[in-house]
C-alpha cells in the first residue's frame, strides 16, 4: 500500500501573533521539520500553505494553497496526492511527532481500519460545566475512562478520507468527518511530547522536549 501525507500549514496563527508553522526551529522552520518527519512513511507529501506564503516549498514535493477551513485545506491537499492508498494528516505545526508514531498508525491501517489516530488518556478531572450569567457552574463530572485527547499524525484510507470530505462539511479534526460515516477509527497511543503550537512561547519549548526524548 503506498503512502501519501498532507500537512496542513495554512492557519493564520491568530493567538500566536503570526505564522507559527514559519518559525524556525534548530535551523529549519516548523513546516519543514513536520514534512520531514512524514518522510518516515510518505513517499509523496503535499504542502497546504496559506494564500500569503512565499517559501521554498519547505521540503515537501508539491505546494498547494489552502481554503477558508482546516478541512477545506485538508481537501485542497487531498486532490493532489497522486494514487496513493493510505493518506496520512499531518499539522504542521506539531513538529515532534516521531517517526514511530507515523508507523503506527499507518500500520493500523494496513491492519484493516479505516482510520487511526494517536490519543493520549487524560489524567484531570474532567467537569461539565454552564454558564450561568458571569459565573461558570460544574453541571456533572465526566468519566475520564472513555475519553482521550487526539492528536496528528492521523491515517486513512484514501476511499474513506474521500467519502469523509465529499459534503464539504467541516470538523476540528478528518477522524470527526470519517466518525460520521460510521467508519472504524482505532487509536494509537500517542505521545506526551507531540504537542501543537499554539503560543510564541512554545517555540522554547519546543527545544525542551527535544532534548529530553534524544
Amino acid at each position: 500500500m503506498t503512502v501519501a501525507a498532507v500537512v496542513v500549514a495554512a492557519g493564520q496563527g491568530t493567538r500566536f501573533g503570526g505564522l507559527k508553522q514559519f518559525s524556525l526551529f534548530e535551523g529549519e522552520t516548523v513546516a519543514a521539520r513536520s514534512v520531514r518527519a512524514t518522510r518516515s512513511v510518505a513517499t509523496h507529501v503535499v504542502l497546504v500553505v496559506p494564500e500569503s506564503y512565499k517559501g521554498d516549498g519547505e521540503g515537501a514535493d508539491l505546494v498547494v494553497v489552502g481554503g477558508s477551513t482546516r478541512a477545506a485545506s485538508v481537501r485542497s491537499g487531498l486532490a493532489h496526492c497522486l494514487d496513493a492508498d493510505v493518506i496520512i494528516v499531518h499539522d504542521a505545526a506539531r513538529p515532534l511527532a516521531s517517526a514511530a508514531l507515523f508507523h503506527l498508525v499507518v500500520a493500523a491501517v494496513r491492519d484493516g481500519a479505516d482510520a487511526a489516530i494517536p490519543g493520549l488518556a487524560l489524567t484531570d478531572t474532567v467537569k461539565q460545566v454552564r454558564v450561568e450569567g458571569d459565573d461558570t457552574v460544574v453541571t456533572t463530572t465526566v468519566s475520564r475512562d472513555e475519553l482521550v485527547t487526539v492528536q496528528t499524525p492521523q491515517a486513512f484510507r484514501r476511499d474513506v478520507l474521500e467519502r469523509a470530505h465529499a459534503k464539504g462539511d467541516d470538523a476540528s479534526d478528518d477522524a470527526a468527518l470519517v466518525e460520521a460515516l460510521g467508519a472504524r477509527v482505532v487509536v494509537v497511543n500517542g505521545e506526551a511530547h507531540n504537542f501543537k503550537i499554539t503560543h510564541l512561547s512554545d517555540i522554547e519549548l519546543l527545544s525542551v522536549l527535544e532534548r529530553s526524548h534524544q
